[in-house]
């Protein structure tokens, strides 16, 4: 993936994470002016209990909650990035947001999540999710959008660890705009 492409979808993130936020596609599309909930996941984020490997993917959907939620108003330093996300997961969320800093951006709406575990072994979940980010999209402060560029599907490929019983998100890469 290009490094473009990779900065794009960061800068989605909050406006975040492709790293972090990547931009979906240049983040925009349909003035959606959809506004997550505070403290809300995005779709689908509630685990069956007795679905193996639960933990961990409700600790890769809580990333993403918590994604979206500092995303609305970029903070990188926002406390509630770290309660799912640590290592280069966290880094690349905290370089997005600092992007959508610099950029006078914020992002709306939620992404929509279908995670897949990958495999699974010793404390360490590999997923493999399609992130539909066609709602989650990238505003000005005067509230316009930022572009014209619709928001996308995009490959997202993360690795949970578990840690002193703690599951969290310790590497997440975003591929570009429509590759799933």
């Amino acid at each position: 993936m290009a490094i473009h492409g990779r900065v794009r979808w960061q800068l989605r993130w909050g406006c975040m994470v492709a790293a972090v936020l990547g931009l979906v596609g240049g983040c925009t599309g349909s003035p959606h002016d959809a506004k997550p909930s505070e403290g809300a996941a995005p779709t689908g984020a509630a685990r069956t209990p007795s679905a193996p490997n639960g933990d961990a993917v409700a600790a890769y959907r809580a990333m993403w909650s918590d994604l979206t939620a500092v995303s609305a108003a970029p903070d990188p330093q926002a406390p509630r990035l770290e309660e799912h996300a640590t290592a280069g997961a966290l880094e690349l969320m905290k370089y997005g947001l600092r992007k959508a800093v610099k950029e006078g951006v914020v992002t709306k709406g939620t992404p929509q999540l279908a995670p897949t575990v990958v495999s699974a072994r010793d404390g360490k979940v590999v997923i493999r999710d399609c992130v539909d980010g066609t709602h989650w999209l990238e505003y000005k402060l005067n509230g316009k959008l930022k572009n014209d560029v619709p928001g996308s599907h995009f490959k997202a490929d993360a690795t949970v660890q578990r840690t002193k019983g703690i599951w969290k998100v310790t590497h997440l890469y975003m591929d570009d705009s429509g590759t799933c």
